[in-house]
């Protein structure tokens, strides 16, 4: 999995090289409104549900897969978002403020 990372760079004593300190910053997203959401084991509705999300869930985007073509509150998308290790859910339901991929494409 991938998250957003930002380096940040300090300076050591003099005559030393500067080291390398990586924080993550990690954004999370908002499901639809009044939606309690099917969290699946792989991108696509043929996928087993593993959890349901309650209403009002937010959830972090790590990276994004092509699957089954979804229609929800966001449109109609083939983007599933993976939010934890083996669990997706569709794009079509998560406010990203895009209709495209934000975020990498999971590797297989």
């Amino acid at each position: 999995m991938s998250v957003d990372r930002v380096e940040e760079r300090t300076e050591e004593a003099a005559g030393t090289e500067a080291e390398a300190v990586t924080t993550t910053a990690l954004r999370y997203y908002s499901v639809a409104p009044g939606v309690r959401l099917n969290v699946r084991s792989g991108p696509g509705t043929n996928y087993t549900v593993v959890r349901v999300l309650p209403e009002g869930a937010r959830v972090p985007i790590f990276c994004q897969a092509p699957g089954t073509r979804v229609t929800g509150p966001y449109g109609t998308s083939s983007i599933w978002d993976n939010i934890d290790n083996g669990e997706y859910v569709s794009d079509a339901y998560v406010n990203t403020g895009s209709d495209g991929y934000i975020r990498p494409r999971c590797s297989v």
